[in-house]
């Protein structure tokens, strides 16, 4: 992750380090990814090692474009790789090689290039939609009776 501090730094952008984890610190990780977008976050980088989940949760909580970067620590990256690049429709998290940090910053950079607040707003609703999907999905599965289920 080094390595996007360091082109971020060099090409003037301001930005913030933090230690997170989808697994260790959910409640942490969770007031960063919502108050992101409210501090002037234009773009998050997020590395996982193993199967961490950290920049698929982030993204699950934010408007604001996520980039994972799968960390080498174990099974050659891949299950980190595997983790971060396989979500679901409608959270994506843009995903660069294994170990890929300096990449992940130059993207950023790309990406906070680009601002547009009225598209901002129709991702935030879209995602509101997604979660309202689930939430509708949750209360017709409640209606389903079976004899032994016991929620």
């Amino acid at each position: 992750m080094e390595k996007a501090a360091e082109f971020s730094d060099s090409v003037g952008i301001p930005f913030e380090i933090y230690v997170l984890s989808a697994h260790r610190t959910p409640e942490a990780a969770e007031q960063f990814a919502r108050s992101a977008a409210d501090r002037g976050i234009k773009v998050i980088i997020a590395g996982a090692a193993m199967a961490d989940h950290l920049p698929g949760v982030i993204a699950a909580m934010t408007p604001v474009p996520v980039i994972g970067v799968p960390v080498k620590v174990s099974l050659d990256g891949m299950d980190a790789l595997m983790a971060i690049v396989q979500m679901p429709p409608g959270i994506p998290v843009a995903t660069v090689a294994i170990d890929g940090a300096l990449n992940a910053g130059i993207l950023a950079a790309q990406m906070i290039t680009t601002g547009d607040l009225a598209v901002m707003e129709k991702l935030i609703a879209y995602k509101e939609g997604l979660k309202q999907k689930k939430v509708k999905a949750n209360e017709e599965l409640g209606a389903v009776k079976y004899r032994h289920r016991t929620n």
